[in-house]
Order: C-alpha cells, then structure tokens, then sequence
C-alpha cells in the first residue's frame, strides 16, 4: 500500500485547504484535555482532526499569498522582484526550522499524530511536495514575467554565450582579478574527503579529468557570497575590478542594462581554475541545512556557551533540501544524494537563479518608476514638538495621557527612539530596563542604553539569546553590554523571552514614577521601517510594577503568580484571554450582542481553536485577522459559521497583535507580543497590555476596520482552509489597508502642524 493509500489519499489544495471528500481517514485525535469544559453540545465532537488545518501546510499557503505579490502585475516590477525574494528568505527558514524539526521527528521514531491527524513522515512528505510547487511556481513567475518585462523596461539579465568575445574578454578579466583569487576548490578523491557543503551556500559541482580514458573527478567550487551576484556587462572593460550595480552601470546604446549572474562567469572560466584538465561538466547546487539542533538548557553550564556550541553544531547539521540544476548529471546527483545523506524526495530540481535575494542588486539601479512609492514615516503629533533634551516636558505628555504609536506610520526613531534618548540623558531618570530580541546590528537603542550607563543611570537589559538566526548577533551586544558594565540577563530556562518591553523609572517632585513602553514589535530600527507594530506609552502606575515584576523575574530566578493589569505568558495570559472569549460566548447564549475581533500572526494553538468554535457555536461574531498560520476553518454549519479569517499580504509585514472584546458594549483591548499559539501561550514569556483611553481605542478600531475593509491586499480564507483573493468591485473604490493607514498618519501629521501654527 502506498503513503498515499494509507492516508486516504488525501490531496493538499493549492491554497492551504483539504477539500471535503479528501479529508484525512486517519482516526480523529482525541484531545479531551485541550480545555477543562466539555464541548457545547453532546452531537459535535470539537477533537474531530478534520476541524484543524496542518500547521505546516497553512505557512506555506502564507507563502504562496507572497509569491502572488510576485505574480500581480498591478504591482511595481521591482516590488514584484522584492517578493520573489521574500519568497526564497521564507522557503530557507521553513526548510531549516520545520522540515528540520519534522526530519528530527521521523529520525526519533515520533509517530504522535498533530491536531489535523498526521504523523511526522505524513507531514514531511506533504509539505516537499507543497514547497516543490511553490519552488516551481517561483521559478515560472520569474521566467515567464518578471524577466521579461524587466527586458521590456532595459534591464536584461542575459546568458553568458550571448555575449561577444569583447564582453566575454571584459569579464574574463574581472572574474581573473576580482572573483578567480576567492575560489577554492576542493576535490573529492581517495585523498580528500567529501568537502563540506555550508548551508545555503551557492557551489558549482565541476567534474574534471586529466586524461580521456580516466574517470572524472568530483570537485565543488563555493561561488563567493561576498561579490556581486549579477555583473554588469561592458562595466569592465580596461580591468575595472569594481562589480557594483547602481545608475552608472554600463547601458548598451539604447540604454539596455545587460547583467550576467556571478556563477555562469565563473562556470565559463574554471579553465583558470582548473588549468590543464578538462573540464567536463559543471552544474550548479545549493544546499539547506536543519537549524532545529539540539539544545539541552538544563544541563548546559552557561547559555552563552550553550547558544555557542549550538552556532557550531548548526553548521554542520543534517541536510534537508538539496536543489540542482535541471541539467546535472546523474552521477552528480547520485554522489551528492548519497554524500549528504538525502531521500530523492529531497532533491529539487531548479533554474538559475535559485537564491532570488542577489536579483535584489538590481534596486540600486535609478529607477523610481519601477519601485513602489517611498514611504517615510511620520512624526507622532504628541511626540512632534518634544526633544531629548527637554525630558520633562516628554514625560510629563506621556503622564498626561497614554500614547499610542503606529510603526511603520510613525517614525520608530522619532517616538521609541526619543523617549528612550531622553531617559538615558535625564539626570532624573534613575534607571532603564528593556527586552532585546530581535535589534539592528548597529543598534540606535543599544548605543542609547550604553550611553545611560554611562551617565550613571541603573541599566538592566534582557538579551534573549535563543532569538532564532539573531544568537550572534545578540551574543555581541550582550559581551558589548556587559564591558559597560551593564546587568544583563541572557534569558530563562525552559522559556525563550519574546517580550518587548521597556521601563523608565524617574525621580520627580512627588517621588518615583514609572514610565512603561509595551510593544508588538522588537526594539530594531530597521524592520521598524517594514513591519506594522503597535507601542503603548503610559505612566499607568499598575503596568509599571507589572514591568517591575517581570524584570525581577528576568534577573533573578522566581516568578510571579500575579500582575495587577498585563497579560504575561506563561502566567495568566491563556488563562485570561481563555476567560475573555468564554465571556463572549455567554453573553451571546445570553441574547446580548457578542463580538471577537483578534488580529495576530498565527493562530495554531489548537486550545485557543476550539475556544472560538466554542464561542462561534454559542453566536458570537468573530472576525479574525490571521497574517500567516491559521488551523481554524472558518464557515463550517452549525460549528465556525460566524469566524471569518483573512489574511492581509501588502508593502509591510502585518505583524501587530490587537485583541478586541465586544463585552456587552463596554469593550476591551489589549496589544503586545504574543500570537495565539502553545509556544507563545506556553512556553515563552510574553507581554500584552490593556488599552484604556477611548482616543487610543478609536486608533485601534480604526487600524481593524482598515484591514477588515480591505479589497486590494485582504485574502479571505473558505471553510476548508482554501484562500481567495478580494478584489475591489467593478469602478469601485479600491481600499488598501496601508495605504489607508499611511494617509490617516499624513493627516495626523498636517493637523497636528496646522495646529501648532494656529496657536
């Protein structure tokens, strides 16, 4: 019996759903203990596996919606070359973080089926098949469209054999004095062992021989990921060395931009690499290694040393893709399935190019047309007229009145950064603590922090280490910290520390006030400028000696079991939001007016699921705005009929968490770090705070509406996970949800200045 036999035959749609008569046979998973109340009515069994979408299967139909970005024509060329990229970053780290998780499943024996009824190896063979396509669909889109009409537009990316021997000469000189002197080859022979293959590093596989009745040689050549990946042609005439992309590159003479990519340059002159033998093919191949490397928290003897050794043991972790060229020969593919370890399934076959980020040189090409239009954040209109060095008046606004900011509507630097530059250089301001996750590798906010302690201020700074791919990173601000003498904790055991918090405690006239700042965004100046994340401001009193309490428990070694007004993970935050939902559904069974409306990246904790089928089966009107994973399905009779799910895919990454609770009419809101989901409900720790100023609250409402209404960039998902673009009626108005949300924040802007010049 075949894989596809036994598991009913079931077949994953393009869009992330299993139709009706395809859903799997496997026995439903009995999951009694997801919540502590038996299910709402004695006919329906809320354990059922066909009531949960997989989880894997839901992100990559998140990746698909990007790649549709790449396909619309209705988008800027170079934003759809942007998304193509998107798409490669993406598919990497779902190769390296949950295929490798799946592949230690399997190897490990794992046979615990997941919430949609699958076992590991079920959900491994799936998703390679799923990311296959995806991978294909790639490849056509830039093929078939985005080559295309960038020729259309003067921009050629060309293959080496087209070009004339002055060209080829040009370049052979480059690739002689810039590339050739980088290259190391390494052979494989009884001599030399397999070379190893770095992750996500682009090689050529060149086999040689010396005489013709000798067998060839295996050798791989790593194209250098610190040169140009596409060389402008006709740059380089007279040894110019310099292999940058920009306005002046060289124009064919009418105005054609011709580029060949770095590895066909090499692949046509390895005769200087390789001198007296003969080459006898080449083929290019890249290779993805498993990040999910084993890491015992328990037993290491310091994190730092811990996150050190897993830096080294990922290097050289288990493969999980490897992606050839269509033409490699078998032999090659033979040797290198065999060498790294491989099941055919994880062999993909792929054109050039097959890493889409070095296409991205192209941007820095003159070219506006091509691009979409700049957007600048803007000035909060409270934080417009304040300074860094008039600290008083700064936090005397923020204990007026609660702020709140909009990134990347508002400047990130002109509002996070400011109140953060004035504490460090207040001399009232007796000491600052904040959570570093994720930050910019040359870190405003860290120089910020280092020049505070400097001036004598008390600085405790949370540095998670286990942030995923940002561990160097953090590993050198935190040797960085620690020389100035800062206290810094590196992180928790059994918890990874997903906060974003900052707390500023000042001496003022009536003694010591606290000044908190809870985000959904991570203190980085730089994805500040892509991401949609929401900040809260306040002198809130109760918030400040919750953000006291959580810092104790960072640094020192017990938790708390209360907090006055924050929901912190893993504390109290499933428990209430479990608490506010459940007093939805009553209200509803009530007769009252019931509503939910939860925007997050990622809805899979399958607890959190059956609460809003719960909820939805009681009457309570749900609205969820799900960026990415989502394992409920909405619309199914009788069980989700009022959920509806979108998922909004535009210019910035959706990546704000908003919670809304209708109440009765006297509704609540909440923002901060975490998703619904068990990692961020269990097993991180995580802040949401509550939003109480009705000002603040019409904000939020509005941001939701703006998403809700959304008929340009929203996706709606149907009741078996399938999702479908919205698109604007015929001459109707288009809404664009960021484009809504940048023209309130120029308005904001304009208002605010005519204000000042009226007073």
């Amino acid at each position: 019996m075949s894989e596809d036999e036994a598991h009913g035959g079931d077949r994953y749609e393009p869009n992330g759903g299993l139709t009706g008569s395809q859903r799997p046979t496997t026995a439903p998973v009995r999951v009694s203990d997801l919540v502590d109340t038996p299910p709402a009515t004695d006919d329906v069994d809320l354990s059922d596996a066909t009531l949960y979408l997989n989880r894997e299967l839901s992100e990559l139909s998140f990746h698909e919606r990007v790649l549709n970005e790449a396909f619309d024509e209705r988008n800027p060329l170079f934003e759809r070359v942007k998304f193509l990229s998107i798409l490669t970053n993406n598919l990497d780290e779902f190769f390296m973080k949950r295929v490798g998780g799946l592949k230690q499943q399997i190897a490990a024996d794992v046979t615990e089926l997941s919430p949609d009824g699958r076992t590991p190896h079920e959900q491994w063979r799936l998703v390679l098949e799923r990311a296959r396509d995806l991978l294909d669909q790639q490849t056509a889109c830039f093929e078939e469209l985005v080559r295309p009409a960038l020729a259309d537009v003067g921009i050629e990316i060309v293959a080496y054999e087209t070009l004339s021997s002055d060209e080829q000469a040009a370049l052979r000189d480059y690739f002689e004095a810039a590339v050739l002197p980088t290259l190391t080859p390494l052979t494989f022979d009884p001599a030399h062992p397999f070379p190893f293959i770095s992750n996500l590093s682009l090689s050529l596989a060149v086999l040689t021989r010396e005489h013709d009745d000798e067998p060839t040689k295996f050798s791989r050549v790593k194209v250098p990921g610190n040169r140009p990946q596409l060389v402008s042609v006709g740059a380089h005439a007279g040894g110019d060395t310099d292999a940058r992309i920009d306005s002046e590159s060289s124009s064919d003479a009418d105005g054609t931009k011709r580029f060949v990519p770095l590895a066909r340059i090499i692949e046509h002159n390895l005769d200087l690499l390789f001198p007296n033998v003969e080459i006898v093919d080449t083929s290019l191949f890249r290779v993805t290694r498993n990040a999910e490397v084993r890491r015992n928290e328990e037993v290491a003897e310091g994190l730092i040393a811990m996150i050190e050794d897993v830096l080294r043991q990922r290097r050289f972790a288990t493969v999980v893709r490897l992606e050839v060229e269509a033409d490699t020969p078998t032999a090659v593919r033979d040797l290198l399935v065999e060498q790294l370890d491989l099941d055919d399934r994880e062999l993909f076959e792929r054109e050039i190019p097959m890493d889409f980020t070095g296409v991205t040189a192209l941007f820095d090409l003159d070219r506006p047309e091509l691009e979409v239009e700049p957007w600048h954040p803007q000035p909060h209109p409270r934080f417009a007229s304040l300074s860094v060095d008039d600290p008083d008046t700064l936090f005397a606004e923020i204990a007026r009145k609660d702020v709140l900011v909009h990134h990347p509507y508002h400047s990130f630097t002109g509002t996070v950064g400011t109140f953060l530059q004035a504490a460090a250089n207040d001399p009232n301001v007796l000491a600052i603590k904040a959570t570093i996750y994720r930050t910019a590798p040359d870190s405003e906010v860290i120089e910020t922090l280092i020049e505070a302690a400097k001036n004598g201020t008390q600085v405790a700074v949370m540095v998670e280490l286990k942030a995923r791919f940002d561990e160097e990173n953090n590993l050198r601000w935190v040797r960085r910290l620690e020389e100035e003498g800062i206290h810094v904790a590196y992180g928790t055991i059994g918890l990874k520390t997903h906060t974003k918090t900052a707390l500023v405690v000042r001496e003022e006239g009536d003694g010591v006030q606290l000044y908190s700042h809870v985000s959904t965004g991570n203190y980085h100046s730089q994805t500040a400028k892509l991401y949609t994340d929401l900040g809260l401001f306040t002198a809130d009193p109760d918030i400040g000696h919750d953000l006291v309490r959580l810092f104790n428990f960072f640094t020192g070694h017990s938790r708390h079991d209360t907090y006055r007004k924050l929901l912190v993970a893993p504390t109290n935050l499933r428990e209430e939001m479990t608490r506010l939902v459940r007093r939805e559904a009553d209200n509803a069974r009530a007769g009252r007016d019931a509503r939910i409306v939860a925007k997050m990246n990622a809805l899979e904790d399958p607890k959190m699921v059956r609460e809003l089928y719960e909820a939805s089966m009681a009457g309570v009107d749900i609205d969820l705005v799900v960026r990415g994973i989502c394992r409920l399905r909405p619309g199914i009779d009788g069980i989700s009929d009022t959920i509806s799910v979108s998922s909004v895919v535009g210019r910035f990454l959706e990546h704000s968490r908003i919670f809304y609770f209708h109440n009765d009419g006297d509704p609540e809101y909440y923002v901060g770090s975490a998703d619904w989901m068990t990692r961020n409900l269990d097993r991180r720790v995580e802040a949401i705070a509550p939003v109480v100023d009705p000002s603040l609250r019409v904000e939020l409402e509005a941001v939701l509406d703006a998403l809700l209404s959304d008929n340009r960039r929203r996706w709606e998902m149907d009741s078996e996970g399938r999702y479908e673009q919205c698109h604007p009626p015929d001459d109707g108005e288009v809404r664009e949800a960021h484009r809504v949300l940048m023209d309130r924040a120029i308005a904001e802007t304009e208002r605010a200045r005519d204000d000042q010049h009226e007073s």
